[in-house]
């Protein structure tokens, strides 16, 4: 059976098939940064995720939660959180390699930073519908909750799905990984309302 030709782009249909996990897998494969590169954007939205999660919920918890200071928060804290992730790839790169990223290392970093924030877009949008009064800020804030739990749901069952484990190791380790997620959005929570 004769190989496909690696230049060939997949049609609409199978582009919509695979998903924007499968396009930005490509993408950083594309850009020579394989598997690493996939590892840490997937890393960086998991990390983004889960601070913007604590965020709304300790802006939820607030009984006289602010619209305008909901938004700039989690806007600050996303942006934050991926500016950290950023410099800390950067100096990573540097200690490891010995010189600055440049090139195709640098589109991968920044690649890679792009979808961590790309997280805040839905959440980002419900607060500011709230904050031009289109929507209370309480149904806000807790779409965007559902936003969040929903994502990190989906990352963690993308991620068991892919394993080589039998069915039922894969459900022990997302039971795990529910565990530890919801371990890591508590002290997070705990650590934004103090």
């Amino acid at each position: 059976m004769p190989e496909e030709p690696h230049n060939v782009a997949p049609d609409r249909s199978e582009r919509r098939r695979r998903g924007r996990s499968a396009r930005a897998r490509a993408h950083l494969e594309e850009l020579d940064g394989g598997p690493e590169a996939y590892v840490m954007y997937f890393k960086e939205r998991v990390y983004a995720t889960f601070t913007g999660l604590a965020i709304v919920l300790v802006v939820a918890a607030n009984d006289h939660a602010d619209p305008e200071h909901a938004f700039f928060a989690l806007i600050l804290g996303v942006l934050g959180i991926t500016a950290a992730g950023f410099v800390s790839d950067v100096i990573s790169h540097l200690a490891v390699h010995q010189t600055f990223p440049v090139g195709g290392d640098l589109a991968i970093l920044l690649r890679v930073a792009g979808g961590a924030i790309s997280t805040v877009i839905t959440p980002g949008i419900l607060l500011l519908l709230a904050w031009l009064d289109v929507m209370p800020v309480d149904a806000a804030l807790r779409a965007a909750s559902i936003v969040y739990i929903v994502t990190l749901g989906v990352i963690g069952w993308f991620a068991v799905r892919r394993s080589r484990l039998t069915w039922a190791k894969q459900l022990l380790v997302l039971g795990i990984l529910i565990a530890l997620g919801f371990a890591v959005i508590g002290l997070q929570t705990l650590a934004h309302s103090i």
